[in-house]
């Protein structure tokens, strides 16, 4: 008998199972072993902070990030006092995993099949990697954290089975070095955000530095769009087409949080699940930690109170502290991303000081930055002179 049994063992999930642990909880954590996100790697000090991620975790620390409009043009936008962190998903999932069984969490490895219930409760079927067998836990309660396509909220919370995404493609490739690093563009301490509609019609494409390594891809909501032969074009347009492919990944990724996260029982979402991924963005791992550790302060109230409906907090607790950054990300995403024309205006945008400050104060720190009223008010002007064309998209 588990108190909470975890699906999933990405950050979420392995966030909300020590999290469990270390209150005292009896926590067991499913994973599918092997499988490695595709994921630019990005997190934000505040996440360093709030999850007390070790520097060797960190393959990279940026300084400065480059956005690249449609016909070229770029604005370097510079970390003042800070930097932001880079990991590799191979290797933090598994810390984290490792960390939380490090806790008390019992480690599974295998693939999830269905919650089923009777008179002596609910019970956990996962299908055991090992030797291939069929196996049936039993938990007070589950937290669903098995991703963008997660199979408990689809069979189990309402609405979980209509969530939309973009769907992420990158590959890890060799960083250049030696004479290759003259012919490419590219700075291991620099993130490049690429807005072009060749390279995606509605999302962004991205080279993002990971010391010896790098990560290439970009994301984009519409069918029809082949993801290869895009990150192929990014590849030769920033001088990496001739860098060694160490690993190529492709999955999923939410941009829109669902309306209920529970389903009045046993079960709550987590992570990609619930889908808390950052709008405009595609920001997810600090809010997948931030959302699996929201998953498991619900979880104790519940089993300590013995009552289904607190599970709702784990929704509540979220969106109180981000759903207004969501709100004015996904904004933000409808406005520019629609074509070529907007993407450039949004670059010339970001040559804007304030812009550039406020922006990254709120990156770093996970908030809207409300000290600097005249400021907002200021973007607030431009940004609407840029949305109803009374400006050109001119560069200073």
């Amino acid at each position: 008998m588990y108190d909470v049994f975890v699906v999933g063992g990405g950050p979420s999930g392995a966030t909300a199972a020590e999290d469990l642990v270390r209150a005292g909880f009896k926590v067991a954590l499913l994973d599918r072993d092997g499988r490695i996100k595709p994921c630019g790697g990005a997190i934000p000090p505040r996440a360093i902070r709030d999850f007390a991620i070790p520097d060797d975790q960190l393959v990279a620390r940026i300084q400065t990030a480059r956005m690249i409009s449609p016909t070229g043009r770029a604005v370097d936008i510079h970390i003042e006092g800070g930097f932001v962190g880079m990991v590799d998903r191979d290797r933090f999932d598994e810390y984290l995993r490792d960390r939380a069984a490090m806790h008390g969490a019992e480690r599974l490895t295998g693939t999830f099949l269905r919650i089923e219930r009777d008179r002596d409760g609910t019970h956990v079927v996962w299908r055991d990697k090992a030797g291939g067998e069929e196996r049936r836990s039993t938990t007070r309660l589950v937290i669903g954290a098995d991703g963008a396509r997660s199979n408990v909220a689809r069979h189990e919370v309402p609405g979980g089975d209509r969530i939309p995404y973009v769907i992420a493609y990158h590959e890890i490739i060799k960083a250049p070095e030696g004479g290759m690093a003259a012919n490419a563009d590219y700075d291991p301490l620099r993130c490049d955000v690429i807005y072009d509609g060749k390279i995606s019609p509605d999302f962004y494409g991205w080279v993002f530095p990971h010391g010896a390594h790098a990560s290439v891809g970009m994301g984009t909501e519409k069918d029809g769009v082949d993801l290869k032969v895009a990150t192929a074009e990014l590849r030769r347009m920033a001088g990496l087409e001739g860098c060694q492919t160490i690993r190529k990944e492709g999955a999923p990724i939410p941009l829109k949080p669902l309306g209920r996260w529970d389903n009045g029982r046993d079960v709550v979402l987590a992570g990609d699940a619930a889908g808390v991924v950052a709008p405009s963005s595609g920001e997810g791992i600090f809010y997948a930690m931030a959302g699996g550790r929201a998953a498991a302060t619900a979880a104790q109230a519940a089993l300590r109170s013995g009552k289904a409906r607190d599970l709702k907090i784990a929704r509540k607790l979220f969106m109180r502290e981000h759903g207004t950054v969501f709100r004015v990300l996904r904004s933000m995403q409808d406005a520019y991303y629609r074509s070529d024309e907007r993407r450039e205006r949004f670059v010339s945008l970001c040559h804007d000081i304030d812009v550039q400050k406020l922006t990254f104060e709120a990156y770093m720190n996970k908030s809207l930055v409300k000290a600097r009223p005249m400021a907002h008010v200021k973007i607030g002007m431009k940004n609407m002179a840029h949305l109803l064309g009374l400006v050109s998209p001119k560069w200073t």
